[in-house]
């Protein structure tokens, strides 16, 4: 188990079980993890030989390049894209790409096709999440408290749900999985029914006859129902 993450782990799950409007504890990982590298990038990374490298061969999704000019720092991301523009400038200009259309030469589009499809933030947010991940399976193993940490978060986002069962049914046992499975659906399935009771009490609201009725907790259904069903990118 790497040890570096079994504090923010830990730290995710207990802050969601006390505050249910953290919601899924992984999604509250991912957020730190991606204002971490937001913040590094733009940051002391920024002039990181090693690191222009990576930049400059992965790039940046267009989420992570409009979400680094929200944090307002012009100058470290005008200087990391000089550097990027200059790397694939050959591949967009002159004889390189039209000698590949004409079959002459070598493969600028597989590379410009391969830089739209990466992203550097993306992969080492994934890379770490995945850890983090594997991390709470494997303290739901071996730590006696972690389980009811797990069993008292609000819900798990789809993708994640998937990720953990996924990652759990590689490496226990079936029994074990079987355990742990039973633990994580409880906790789904509960928050999946009462959610759907919220999102039809919202449709409700708006049919004349329910107008005089209250809200009960229907008011953000519909936005609690695309974080249970894609996760958030948002701060919390």
């Amino acid at each position: 188990m790497e040890q570096i993450y079994t504090i923010p782990v830990n730290e995710a799950f207990e802050a969601s079980g006390a505050e249910p409007h953290h919601g899924c504890p992984l999604c509250s990982l991912a957020v730190k993890l991606e204002a971490n590298e937001l913040d590094l990038i733009l940051g002391a990374s920024m002039m990181e030989p090693d690191i222009r490298i990576q930049t400059n061969k992965e790039g940046f999704c267009k989420n992570h390049f409009s979400k680094m000019m929200v944090r307002g720092k012009r100058l470290p991301l005008a200087l990391m894209l000089e550097s990027h523009l200059h790397d694939v400038k050959d591949d967009v200009r002159g004889k390189g790409l039209l000698a590949h259309l004409s079959g002459t030469g070598v493969s600028p589009m597989k590379k410009m096709e391969k830089l739209e499809e990466s992203c550097y933030i993306c992969r080492r947010v994934n890379t770490n999440l995945s850890r983090m991940i594997e991390t709470a399976v494997l303290l739901w193993d071996t730590d006696p408290v972690f389980p009811k940490k797990m069993k008292a978060v609000p819900y798990y986002c789809l993708p994640h749900y998937r990720a953990l069962l996924s990652f759990a049914q590689s490496k226990l046992s079936k029994k074990k999985f079987a355990e742990l499975y039973a633990l994580l659906s409880e906790v789904e399935n509960k928050y999946l029914e009462e959610l759907n009771e919220d999102v039809s009490w919202f449709c409700k609201k708006f049919n004349h006859s329910y107008a005089d009725e209250p809200w009960k907790n229907a008011k953000d259904a519909p936005e609690r129902a695309i974080r249970f069903l894609v996760g958030t990118e948002e701060e919390l």
